[in-house]
C-alpha cells in the first residue's frame, strides 16, 4: 500500500476490504511521507517493518530484490489525487500490479499515458470506484442490459455530502490542511473531482452509455476557496437521452447521499447508497417492485456478488471488498463478469468528464464534448 497510514478513511477502507474478500495479505509498502510515522504504522498493524519503506523509489528497488514468490504481487494506492499518476506508472513499469483510488490521475494527458503503459505492461489495473461493488447496483446494471426498461430517457444522480459546510463558515483557517480543497494535492476540482466523478461513473456504468456533452455551472460557494464545492452538470448521451449531476459538499446534513434513477418507456430504477440493499423498479402499471441482494431472482452477476445470506446488510467495505474480489481473479487469469472492477478506460472516462466540467464552468456554461 502506498499511503494509507495512521488516520486515513480510504487507507483503512481498503485493507478491511482486502481482507473480506480473503483475496490478499497487508505485506508492506509506503504508508507516510514521514518514515518514522510509517514504521510506526506497520507495528501497530503488526507488519514487518523491514517492509515499510521510506518512499515509492525505494519500495521498488527492495521489493523486485526478493524472489518472485517472495516480493509484493499488487499495490494499493490510497495517496493524495496528485500521486496516483506517478506512482501507478512507476509500479506498472517494474510489474506490479495496481489497485488505485480515484481519479485516476489530475490531467486527461496523465490518463491517456496511463492507458497506454497498463496495455503495455499486460498487468492488471483496477480503479476505486467502490459503488460500482454494490450487488444491487450490478443487478441494476444488468436489468439495463436486458432492455426491461424500454428506451432509456432520462438519468438523474446526485451526491451530496456537507462535511466541507462548518469548515467554510468561519476564516481560511478551517480549511488549512485539508488536502482535498488545494489545487495542488487535489487538481482540478474538489467537488466534482471527489463525488461528482462517482455519480458520473454510476451514470457510465450503470447505462452501458457513454456521456457524450456537459454543460456545468460549479461554485466554490466563499471567495477564499480555490476549487468548486458545489455545482450541477446537464449531460447529453446517445439517442437523445438527457441527464444531470446535482453534486454538493456543503449541503448542511447531509452525509452520503448519493442517489442514481434510470427512467424509461416501460420501466424506471432507482438505487441509493445510503440503502444501498435496495433496489426499486417503478413502473405506470404495476406495483413498485423491490429487489434484494441474496434471492433467486437477481442476475447471476448480483448474487455473485453478495458476501452475506439475506437479510444481514452489507456496505461499503463488502462493496470495495467487491472490487479486490475481481481483481484477484484476473491477476490469476480466471474469468470475470463484464464490470466486475472498474479499469483504466473509466480512469480515463473520469479525468475527461472532471476537465470538461471545470473548462465548460470557466468558459461560461457552454456544452462541451467529452
Amino acid at each position: 500500500m502506498i499511503g494509507g497510514g495512521t488516520g486515513a478513511f480510504i487507507g483503512d477502507a481498503h485493507r478491511r476490504a482486502s481482507r473480506i474478500c480473503n483475496d490478499f495479505q497487508l505485506i508492506g509498502g509506503v504508508f507516510s511521507k514521514d518514515f518514522e510515522k510509517g514504521k510506526l504504522f506497520a507495528a501497530h498493524e503488526g507488519l514487518d517493518t523491514h517492509r515499510c519503506y521510506p518512499d515509492l523509489n525505494t519500495f521498488i528497488e527492495r521489493e523486485m530484490a526478493l524472489s518472485a514468490n517472495e516480493r509484493i504481487e499488487a499495490v494499493s494506492i490510497v495517496t493524495p489525487n496528485a500521486l496516483h499518476y506517478q506512482s501507478a506508472s512507476k509500479l506498472l513499469k517494474a510489474g506490479f500490479h495496481v489497485i488505485c483510488e480515484k481519479p485516476m490521475t489530475v490531467t486527461v494527458e496523465e490518463a491517456e499515458d496511463l492507458q497506454k503503459t497498463v496495455k503495455k505492461s499486460g498487468l492488471s489495473f483496477a480503479l476505486a470506484h467502490t459503488y460500482a461493488g454494490y450487488p444491487m447496483v450490478r443487478q441494476m446494471r444488468e436489468l439495463v442490459k436486458s432492455g426491461i426498461l424500454g428506451n432509456i430517457h432520462r438519468v438523474d444522480a446526485q451526491y451530496y455530502q456537507g462535511w466541507v459546510n462548518s469548515m467554510i463558515q468561519g476564516t481560511d483557517s478551517g480549511i488549512q490542511g485539508v488536502w482535498r480543497l488545494d489545487p495542488q494535492h487535489a487538481g482540478l476540482s474538489s467537488c466534482m473531482g471527489d463525488i461528482g466523478v462517482h455519480a458520473f461513473h454510476l451514470i457510465e456504468y450503470t447505462t452501458g452509455l457513454c456521456v457524450s456533452r456537459v454543460l456545468s455551472d460549479l461554485s466554490p460557494v466563499k471567495d477564499h476557496i480555490q476549487l468548486d464545492l458545489d455545482g450541477t452538470v446537464l449531460l447529453q448521451l446517445p439517442h437523445n437521452i438527457k441527464g444531470v449531476i446535482r453534486s454538493s459538499q456543503v449541503t448542511a446534513g447531509e452525509e452520503n447521499n448519493l442517489t442514481i434513477g434510470i427512467y424509461g418507456s416501460k420501466a424506471s430504477l432507482k438505487w441509493s447508497q445510503e440503502n444501498p440493499n435496495f433496489l426499486y423498479m417503478l413502473s405506470d402499471t404495476e406495483p413498485t417492485k423491490v429487489y434484494k441482494p441474496a434471492h433467486e431472482y437477481n442476475t447471476q452477476f448480483a448474487e455473485a456478488s453478495h458476501m452475506m445470506p439475506s437479510g444481514h446488510p452489507e456496505g461499503i467495505y463488502e462493496a470495495l471488498g467487491n472490487i479486490y474480489k475481481g481483481m484477484a481473479k484476473s491477476i490469476r487469469g480466471e474469468d470475470t463478469f463484464d464490470g466486475e472492477f472498474p479499469g483504466v478506460l473509466d480512469g480515463v472516462r473520469g479525468m475527461k468528464f472532471i476537465k470538461n466540467v471545470v473548462e465548460s464552468n470557466k468558459e461560461g456554461n457552454i456544452w462541451k464534448e467529452l
